[in-house]
């Protein structure tokens, strides 16, 4: 309520245009939100992998919980969530129920190298060139995570950084890991 005053009173003046965008901006990037239907089918994905240039489709993780991770190298919340995305798939990537794909969204994949190589990042990078993948999802910016189970169901879509190494993210995940 108080940031809705606040965003009130500045609108009023000079610049308050300038000002509800960045109040928008602010709310939007703080505070992750999830949404969705659990009765959803994830959308098909047409990405390749960054290093080696293969082409992925849905149906090679069929049976498997997958975690699709959309991030660019130019995005404070993305660069925020990354170590726990680290953490997460260094814990679960031995798990044959388990994927994580991190695709890049309106981002040069030389920029993500160069990035994952700063911070001794491992986990796997998909490129999205013509967009199709995020069209698919509806994404709306990044980073914008979603879960899906093993039978293809979109269990959890969440818009905004997150912690993936927190323990309810990893209790969410080895539950359905359980299904």
């Amino acid at each position: 309520m108080a940031l809705r005053s606040l965003v009130n009173y500045l609108a009023a003046g000079p610049g308050s245009l300038c000002v509800v965008y960045a109040a928008f901006f602010l709310i939007s990037c703080t505070n992750p939100k999830t949404e969705v239907a659990k009765s959803d089918q994830a959308p098909a994905i047409e990405i390749k992998d960054i290093a080696t240039g293969q082409k992925v489709a849905m149906e090679q993780f069929k049976g498997k919980v997958l975690f699709i991770n959309f991030w660019a190298s130019w995005c404070p919340p993305c660069k925020e969530e990354m170590p726990s995305l680290e953490a997460l798939y260094r814990e679960l990537r031995s798990d044959g129920r388990f994927s994580m794909l991190t695709i890049l969204y309106n981002d040069d994949p030389k920029n993500a190298v160069d990035y994952m190589m700063a911070n001794r990042f491992t986990f796997p990078v998909f490129a999205d060139h013509d967009g199709i993948s995020a069209k698919r999802y509806n994404v709306t910016g990044v980073p914008e995570t979603y879960v899906i189970d093993k039978k293809g169901t979109l269990r959890k879509r969440v818009i905004g950084a997150a912690d993936w190494y927190s323990p309810e993210a990893k209790a969410y995940l080895n539950a359905l890991l359980l299904e």
